[in-house]
């Protein structure tokens, strides 16, 4: 009965880590696939390989969390340790059916939780710092997406362009006996140096995606010693790549749907404050979701870049005066996220693609590049205007992010971890 109720949680584990590498995969390495730096195949591999790297290292901390510090290890039996891995599994199936990626960590550990008040075993003075890292990190992340948006972004902007080549940048070149590569030959030395930046920075997600996630798919198992924490992180990561090299195909070509106004340049941005911030986390032994510092970042972002239509005393004397308040909301559009993906008055393209330009079709993608291309032609001196001098109706755009599709998504984000914790106190109560 135990060596079955083994295999089984090694299936469980097995089936979150699956999951988790095929959402996983699409949101580090979509930039860089859609751009033609790396295939499908070169992109799985690279995940894998840097999310093993993250998980060996930064993440045996949040192991050690999640295996025997929320609760004592004791209470991870088999039976316990297949339920909460079980409510991880359904967390990320009920994300599937309503198109949210679910927030895998928080969903873990609600059911650890769950585990811990039937028991009478909750370390609260843990939970309390991992609840606060829940609250601070997103928050962190906005501040420095708007700090960025404001005074950083468009000078990025205008420095850097990222384009979408024909064919593959590395390619091999076969005209001696032994294949050499070599960069594409209609790469300039713009393209080598954005796509080595899109490369890193897919990279760098990967392993913040191990090291935060290993954990997710076999703590349970290691709390109850059925495997050692370097048998589980291969586990987890082997699982993790299966799902990068299969079912994140689909990720991966599709990864636009939800952003399709975010450039390629604020991609970048939010995926490496995201990474950092959970590779902080993880450090410290705290599970958190990258999927929500991302977001929230995102959203800081697009604030910030709006705000520069306006100084900070002028922004302080609306705050100040209702009646100044109410003469700028007449007078033009709200500040919204829509600032980064907004088009110029003269409806040029912006100087970079979008990550929905990416995942667009192929005469989308060339009629987008074809206007691009005249756009960086025409702007390799402009310089940006100083905050305040920017023309509000310029920056500000359709926002990118419907409100009822947030609403839907910030409330799954909240309801599934409430979900796991109540369904695990449930069954544990009944069943302990």
């Amino acid at each position: 009965m135990v060596t079955a109720l083994l295999v089984v949680g090694l299936f469980v584990a097995a089936f979150v880590g699956y999951n988790i590498g095929g959402s996983s995969t699409g949101v580090a390495f979509g930039p860089a696939v859609g751009s033609r730096i790396v295939g499908k195949v070169t992109a799985a591999a690279l995940f894998t390989v840097f999310a093993l790297l993250g998980g060996w290292t930064v993440g045996r901390n949040v192991i050690d969390t999640m295996s025997s510090q929320i609760v004592p290890a004791s209470q991870f039996t088999l039976a316990t340790s297949v339920g909460v891995l079980f409510f991880a599994g359904a967390s990320l199936l009920l994300s599937n059916l309503y198109g949210v990626p679910a927030s895998t960590s928080m969903t873990s550990v609600g059911a650890i939780v769950g585990l811990g008040i039937a028991t009478g075993s909750l370390n609260e003075a843990i939970m309390f710092r991992i609840v606060s890292a829940w609250i601070v990190a997103p928050l962190s992340a906005f501040l420095v997406g708007m700090v960025i948006g404001r005074y950083l972004y468009p000078h990025l902007d205008a420095r850097f362009t990222f384009t979408r080549l024909e064919s593959s940048l590395i390619r091999f070149d076969r005209t001696g006996a032994i294949p050499r590569p070599a960069f594409n030959d209609r790469a300039t030395p713009r393209d080598i140096l954005g796509s080595g930046l899109v490369l890193v920075i897919a990279c760098y997600m990967g392993f913040s995606a191990g090291a935060s996630n290993a954990a997710n798919a076999v703590a349970p198992l290691v709390g109850n010693g059925s495997i050692s924490v370097e048998q589980g992180i291969l586990l987890a990561i082997g699982a993790i790549g299966l799902g990068g090299f299969t079912i994140a195909r689909r990720t991966l070509a599709t990864v636009g749907d939800g952003i399709t106004d975010l450039p390629i340049l604020a991609a970048l941005i939010v995926s490496s404050v995201g990474a950092t911030i959970i590779t902080i986390l993880s450090q410290l032994g705290i599970p958190a979701s990258l999927a929500v510092s991302t977001t929230c970042c995102i959203i800081g972002l697009g604030w910030g870049r709006a705000s520069r239509a306006v100084t900070l005393a002028e922004a302080a004397s609306v705050a100040t005066d209702p009646d100044v308040a109410q003469l700028d909301a007449d007078a033009g559009p709200e500040l919204s996220t829509g600032a980064l993906g907004a088009e110029s008055a003269d409806d040029s393209p912006p100087s970079g693609p979008t990550v929905g330009t990416l995942a667009g079709t192929e005469a989308e993608q060339q009629a987008e590049a074809e206007q691009r291309q005249e756009v960086i032609e025409e702007s390799d001196d402009a310089e940006v205007a100083p905050i305040g001098e920017e023309e509000l109706d310029e920056l500000a755009a359709e926002s990118l992010f419907d409100p009822a599709a947030t609403s839907r998504i910030v409330f799954l984000w909240v309801l599934t971890p409430t979900l796991s914790a109540i369904g695990a106190y449930v069954l544990f109560l009944l069943v302990l």
